[in-house]
């Protein structure tokens, strides 16, 4: 084998360890499963040994294979540090840019400010991890990951994008049939929509002054996904409780109803949306894209309503 593909190898092994199986390693490297198992048989025989266990439904790696994969991923992760470092100063927006959020954000936000860089660098790669989970950026090679709410001490760098500020929203269907709650204790008699998998009727407690499924309140629909509670809201389902970056566009059209806008004002209604990064010095790339997302977003954002503590002067984000 020669010496300038052993990293190459070494990429493809780590991705199969990784995948669990060719096909998964194949459809990561966009090559056939065929040609990943081929590279694999490869550096097994230069290293004359073998390093994963084959059988029709499961491929587990050999003792031999687990210590490569820790060396293996110290090799590729120094390579992949020094190739940004040159790349950061020379200010070279190459390479791949890897950025995890939310899945409701990273399409209305994230994409179309990656979409942007791929217009202004035709040679950058982009990859979106959309995804509920607390990614690690440290861990999984990622050069952002986007996280709304309070922020943990840490040792990562947070840039702040925007602020989040939650809604009280539903349609004016609803409102119609249903009646606007004049105070928060008549929430309780209404139909709600909640975030499905959530720990507390998504914060519901914080409105209704007790944890909300202690009490009769039950939500009418549930879903894990926040464009879907939009739309729930919108079929005028029920009364929602909303970040603004999902609901306020359709309150600016009239689409939804914001209720007790005075409820929004208050700090605990409202949190950061940062960018996690494990560099101090971030590639180019990163930097490019930190702009394009900002700039995307607005100043102030596209989706900000204005409060009664705000309305003549909107909140610095």
């Amino acid at each position: 084998m020669q010496s300038e593909k052993f990293a190459e190898f070494l990429g493809v092994f780590v991705d199969v360890a990784r995948e669990g199986s060719f096909s998964g390693a194949g459809r990561r490297r966009g090559r056939t499963p065929s040609s990943i198992g081929r590279q694999i048989d490869t550096l097994e025989t230069h290293l004359e040994t073998p390093l994963f266990l084959r059988s029709t439904r499961l491929l587990t790696l050999t003792d031999a294979g687990e210590a490569l994969l820790v060396r293996a991923r110290q090799i590729l992760d120094s390579l992949a540090d020094a190739q940004q470092e040159l790349a950061s100063m020379k200010g070279a927006v190459t390479g791949i840019l890897r950025v995890a959020c939310f899945p409701t954000f990273g399409k209305r936000y994230v994409l179309p400010a990656m979409g942007e860089l791929a217009r202004q660098y035709p040679g950058l790669r982009l990859e979106l991890d959309l995804t509920e989970r607390l990614a690690d950026p440290v861990v999984e090679r990622l050069d952002l990951v986007i996280r709304i709410g309070d922020m943990a001490d840490s040792t990562l760098i947070a840039s702040r994008i925007a602020t989040q500020t939650r809604v009280l929203c539903a349609s004016p269907a609803y409102l119609s049939q249903a009646g606007k709650p004049g105070t928060f204790a008549d929430l309780a008699a209404h139909r709600l929509i909640d975030k499905l998998h959530g720990a507390d009727l998504l914060c519901w407690s914080d409105v209704l002054g007790h944890p909300a499924r202690a009490s009769n309140c039950q939500p009418i629909f549930a879903c894990d996904d926040f464009e879907a509670m939009r739309l729930a809201a919108q079929e005028g389902m029920g009364i929602a409780y909303l970040p603004d970056w999902v609901a306020g566009p359709d309150i600016k059209a009239g689409h939804l109803v914001q209720l007790f806008p005075d409820w929004s004002a208050q700090p605990r209604a409202r949190t950061g949306i940062h960018a996690l990064r494990a560099l101090r010095q971030p590639p180019a790339r990163v930097t490019v894209f930190l702009d394009a997302l900002r700039a995307f977003i607005g100043h102030p954002a596209s989706w900000a309503l204005d409060t009664p503590a705000d309305a003549p002067n909107r909140a610095h984000i």
